[in-house]
């Protein structure tokens, strides 16, 4: 299976040459590291950065310059610094080609819950509620199952939800998925991922056609 860089790794083969890119909190923080280096991409984050590189290198981190999750990054040439309120006209006025967000649970049918950790006081939904309400093409990096071995890909999400209907691609460590009108409909496995094992581990329907390939990584 993979771990949290081959999820970022093979997200990233999903990044466009001009895209403009969110980068969700957790996993998809990590796809500006494996970005290929013969495409222009601006990654943007939510706290007013457009122009965000891969992480900084131990004892290259400069403290005033973080993403939303509050982790220190790096910036590219050409980078700038805005407020809130213009990051998120930027959000809401549909400017952002891909949205890459991890998420505890999802839905058959695109539903996504990303926001409300079982157990544990937020402060809210945060950006979260925009980006999934104005994004056309939202891919999810997470795990498979949680650290009991139960799916967090269902037929139905059991935490609150932050958006309806709105993921088309899931890249977990086990598998890469589109949503259907089937439900989960399997396009790739990981490297030595039987897709009886990735079945067994998706609660939702599963769509299984034709021979599965591995994920090229």
């Amino acid at each position: 299976m993979l771990d949290k860089n081959g999820i970022a790794k093979r997200i990233a083969q999903e990044v466009q040459d001009g895209y403009y890119v969110n980068l969700g909190i957790g996993i998809p923080t990590l796809v500006a590291n494996f970005v290929r280096d013969d495409i222009s991409v601006e990654f943007q984050s939510e706290n007013g950065v457009l122009g965000m590189g891969p992480f900084p290198f131990e004892g290259e981190e400069d403290a005033d310059v973080i993403n939303a999750g509050k982790q220190t990054i790096t910036t590219l040439p050409g980078a700038s610094f805005f407020d809130s309120a213009m990051s998120f006209s930027m959000i809401r006025g549909k400017h952002v080609d891909l949205t890459i967000l991890g998420a505890m649970e999802v839905a058959e049918n695109g539903d996504i819950a990303n926001w409300k950790i079982p157990g544990k006081m937020v402060k809210g939904m945060g950006g979260a509620m925009d980006l999934v309400a104005s994004a056309e093409n939202i891919i999810v990096a997470m795990m498979h199952t949680n650290k009991a071995g139960d799916s967090k890909l269902l037929k139905r999400c059991s935490l609150p939800l932050t958006g309806v209907g709105c993921v088309k691609k899931i890249v977990t460590n086990m598998a890469v998925l589109e949503i259907t009108d089937d439900g989960f409909k399997l396009l790739e496995r990981a490297p030595g991922v039987t897709v009886e094992e990735i079945n067994r581990a998706t609660e939702g329907r599963l769509e299984v056609k034709g021979d599965i390939p591995e994920m090229a990584i």
